[in-house]
């Protein structure tokens, strides 16, 4: 009876927690916000300082620890080691020249307002954190996980994390007595083991094993979740967090062609537990004991909102990215993270510094969090609005400048050959009148080398606009599904007259049909287009014979074994 009851108490939580999030997420994507500051918002309302219904926290927080563990699984799928190579060098840098600056900033605010020697080291080790967990969330949101400045902020969040954990790990070791040497040496080897398991398992084990199962994609799907527990858990059991065991999972298993199909079954666990990790960051938001620190938490913010972007803006600029990379990267180290909230109530247990602090830095955490997910989500617009003002951070020499074009003009300009691109682009016998626009410097590289004319930019960027409308096109089509980016495409290019066709994608039926009032003069909309093209091969094969089935088969095939071998790039 006791436990029935208690399932019934914690379902009904439980439902009244998605019932608030979904009302609120709905007034969100109306008011075109984003729908992480409505989740947080929940956990605000459902917390202490509101209506005060969750009481089951234990079980909640394990559903929220799920979420970040499948999150953190997917990212690692979508990556390999040739992304990581490609960025590692830059992101450990601009991840540890971060960290040390915004320290030393921070340390001498601390004093400035007043503050002891140690609550200052705790404080400024707090602010210098960012969460991953919140910008890998927004950068899915904007499809921007594969741009260059996308891959460049996983990777310098994830030195922070690396960072944030050997912190933690040493702090309590020194609660329990072991010397800091002992402490460096067994952590580096656990690390270093944790790498191995990765590669030789990513490299030798997973591909046949997978191999086997991948004819079932139950089996497959299950395998997927299986094997991230299990680093997951060796995670855990060597003193980490279960994030970087899930990462490491996913990163294991990203060569494998089917990381597709797991990724693609994952996405709905993720997004419903997910909710519940941003609930609980909410409802941990108790703004008792807060007195007269309210003055200091602003300035905080303010250094986090505003310093920690400039001091990404000035590594990047520096190492010879553009002012619009370093900007968007830098947008996502404005706010700090969970693993703050946990150092800063370690500074609590041992005594350094006292509870009222604790409150400060967690509104310092509720305002960067709100502001900085608004800046994020709408970080191209902050980008124009600013941009006159950021060239002192761009170098004369830029290490980004891919273009490989030969020709002043193209008939056909394709924007985005991830995907629905590379399909339309396959059999293009005329490479010559095309041109490729993608933000995926690996992707430039790869189309390069198939022969096709192509340019590294992101659509969104007022710049590469009015670059590809130079080239005096005749057609421009976008396999982009943002919605944004393609209202952003028509308005320019009406803007510059109605002689060019305009192809853009979406996935949403009441967008396709605002685009075709926009002007767009044909709008895809994948799901509808499978259907369509599956209604025409039906009639086609009416009319052939067997043989001419049997062949169309055959090339079906061939096309199928090309897409598995190209894996991740396209799939």
């Amino acid at each position: 009876m006791a436990i029935e009851n208690l399932m019934q108490g914690f379902l009904f939580e439980l439902g009244t927690i998605i019932i608030i999030a979904t009302l609120l997420g709905i007034i969100a994507r109306k008011l075109r916000q984003p729908i992480i500051l409505a989740y947080i918002l929940t956990g605000i309302i459902v917390g202490p300082t509101f209506l005060n219904i969750v009481t089951s926290v234990d079980m909640v927080y394990v559903f929220s620890q799920l979420g970040i563990a499948f999150l953190l699984f997917l990212v690692g799928l979508n990556m390999n080691y040739k992304v990581l190579r490609e960025v590692g060098k830059i992101s450990l840098i601009t991840g540890t020249g971060q960290i040390v600056f915004t320290f030393i900033i921070g340390y001498g605010i601390a004093l400035l307002l007043g503050f002891q020697l140690i609550e200052s080291f705790f404080i400024s080790i707090a602010l210098t954190f960012s969460s991953t967990i919140i910008i890998v969330k927004l950068l899915a949101d904007k499809n921007d996980l594969e741009s260059l400045y996308g891959k460049i902020s996983i990777g310098f969040l994830l030195v922070q994390d690396f960072v944030a954990i050997a912190i933690i790990v040493m702090l309590s070791g020194n609660i329990i007595g072991m010397s800091l040497e002992s402490l460096l040496m067994v952590n580096i080897m656990k690390i270093v083991f944790l790498f191995c398991v990765t590669f030789v398992f990513g490299k030798y084990i997973l591909p046949p094993l997978i191999g086997v199962i991948s004819k079932s994609t139950e089996m497959l799907f299950l395998s997927g979740i299986s094997w991230m527990f299990v680093m997951c858990m060796l995670s855990m059991y060597l003193g980490f967090s279960i994030e970087i065991g899930a990462l490491l999972a996913g990163i294991s298993m990203a060569s494998l062609p089917y990381h597709f199909e797991i990724t693609g079954r994952i996405k709905p666990l993720r997004d419903f537990f997910l909710i519940l990790f941003f609930v609980i960051l909410g409802a941990q938001m108790i703004f008792s004991e807060i007195g007269g620190l309210i003055l200091p938490a602003i300035v905080f913010s303010i250094f986090i909102l505003i310093g920690n972007p400039l001091i990404v803006i000035i590594l990047m600029g520096a190492f010879g990215y553009k002012k619009r990379t370093g900007f968007l990267a830098g947008l996502n180290v404005a706010q700090i993270s969970e693993f703050s909230l946990i150092l800063i109530a370690l500074g609590l247990t041992m005594g350094y510094i006292t509870s009222s602090i604790v409150s400060m830095v967690t509104l310092v955490g509720v305002i960067t969090i709100a502001v900085s997910s608004y800046m994020i989500f709408h970080n191209n617009k902050l980008y124009n609005k600013l941009s006159d003002y950021l060239n002192i951070f761009e170098r004369k020499k830029l290490r980004e400048k891919l273009s490989y074009t030969k020709k002043k003009s193209y008939d056909v300009i394709l924007i985005g050959y991830h995907r629905m691109g590379y399909t339309i682009m396959r059999d293009f016998k005329q490479k010559g009148r095309v041109l490729v626009v993608d933000f995926n410097p690996t992707i430039i590289e790869d189309v390069k080398d198939k022969g096709f004319c192509c340019e590294y930019g992101d659509i969104s960027d007022p710049e590469v606009m009015y670059r590809i409308l130079q080239f005096d096109p005749k057609l421009i089509i976008s396999t982009v599904p943002n919605d944004d980016d393609n209202m952003y495409i028509l308005k320019k290019v009406r803007e510059y007259g109605d002689k060019i066709l305009v192809f853009v994608t979406t996935n949403s039926v009441s967008e396709a049909l605002e685009f075709y009032k926009k002007g767009a003069d044909y709008v895809i909309v994948p799901h509808f287009l499978g259907g369509e093209k599956a209604s025409i091969l039906l009639e086609e094969f009416a009319k052939k014979d067997m043989k001419d089935i049997k062949k169309e088969r055959e090339n079906h095939i061939d096309n199928l074994r090309r897409y598995a071998r190209l894996g991740q790039k396209h799939i």
